[in-house]
């Protein structure tokens, strides 16, 4: 999974350790890595990214520290088997949510118009 397609990395969207981490999490909700598969080496990832292995090897023992995530010895890093998968994908629904939310509130606008603009820019995504 060293396809850089899959990773989004945005030089000026903070630190690249967590934006590194938040793809590995999105790459667990969507079930694009599964429990049980590898990771690929801080050092291939740092490479396919053009960071530093150093910025990999933070994402990836923080997101062990999470219980993501799992090295093993001699081995490499997988996603651990008992990843909560399914309160991932919650999780991050709901912190997007919060953020949208808060610009709503921020911006003054009522809910049905927030409603009716959060539909306008999902049906755009699903249109082709």
């Amino acid at each position: 999974m060293t396809n850089s397609d899959a990773w989004i990395l945005d030089m000026e969207a903070g630190p690249i350790y967590e934006q590194i981490g938040q793809n590995v999490r999105r790459l667990i909700a969507r079930e694009v890595l599964r429990p049980g598969d590898k990771l690929p080496s801080a050092r291939e990832l740092a490479q396919t990214l053009g960071v530093n292995p150093n910025t990999v090897v933070h994402a990836y023992s923080r997101l062990e520290i999470e219980g993501m995530i799992e090295t093993r010895r001699g081995l490499g890093t997988f996603i651990r088997l008992d990843a909560p998968v399914k309160t991932t994908k919650k999780e991050m629904l709901t912190e997007a949510a919060k953020r949208y939310a808060a610009e709503v509130r921020a911006l003054d606008v009522s809910q049905e118009e927030a409603m009716n603009v959060l539909k306008e820019v999902l049906d755009a995504g699903t249109a082709s």
